[in-house]
């Protein structure tokens, strides 16, 4: 039995189960429906897959001896997910609040704030899809810790005589897998309590919860590179 592989293994599930901004997105798209949710998981999984490629063929050390190409790709990446953040706490102004005139009723399955009026929830709308999949692809993408971390880490789990092309495109499979079971169930589950979870009360409290996740993220690797 191959030790190394069981305890990367390990590590490499409790790098993706990490509650992050990837985790956000699905589970804020996968309230709006189950066919977004999943789509954000695929785009997430998409966003692993380019930075363990990027690991793979040994790029992602330019972005480790290149500082400025460092700190560009984290600014892109905390303008977007502060760009979401603030999409969903914009999204719950526009919301009424669950006790106004504004609000129809607050009957369970009330579609949560940022899906489109007048449509039953849970149920997909022309172009969510797409654009569910981009926002996960980059969420993920932009990260610019991920392939530096899949750049340290993956070479410590290759065996000393081992070839280390095979085993790490093993390696950087297997982070993928891990990636396309934990985000679709996260989706799946979110949708499955989704009658509970898009009541308008709780829905707006994960949004609002969502959106401050975001923002807090976003403002992190923005103001990161900005105070070096």
């Amino acid at each position: 039995m191959d030790a190394q592989l069981i305890a990367f293994t390990g590590i490499a599930a409790g790098m993706v189960a990490l509650p992050g901004a990837d985790f956000t997105v699905v589970v804020r798209n996968a309230l709006a429906s189950r066919t977004a949710g999943l789509a954000s998981a695929v785009g997430v999984a998409g966003g692993l897959l380019v930075h363990t490629a990027l690991a793979v063929a040994g790029l992602a050390a330019v972005l480790v001896t290149m500082p400025v190409l460092f700190r560009t790709v984290q600014l892109l990446g905390g303008a977007y997910v502060l760009y979401l953040g603030l999409s969903a706490l914009y999204a719950i102004r526009r919301r009424p609040a669950p006790d106004s005139p504004g609000e129809p009723s607050g009957t369970p399955g009330d579609p949560p704030s940022g899906t489109t009026e007048g449509r039953s929830p849970g149920r997909p709308v022309p172009g969510e899809s797409g654009r569910a999949l981009r926002q996960g692809f980059l969420t993920n993408a932009l990260n610019p810790k991920a392939p530096v971390l899949f750049l340290s880490l993956l070479p410590q789990f290759v065996p000393h005589g081992q070839p280390p092309l095979p085993r790490t495109l093993l390696l950087a499979a297997l982070v993928v897998v891990l990636a396309l079971i934990w985000f679709p169930a996260v989706a799946l589950l979110v949708d499955r309590l989704g009658r509970w979870l898009r009541r308008p009360r709780t829905a707006r409290a994960i949004e609002g919860g969502s959106g401050v996740a975001l923002t807090g993220l976003g403002l992190a690797l923005v103001t990161g590179p900005l105070l070096r």
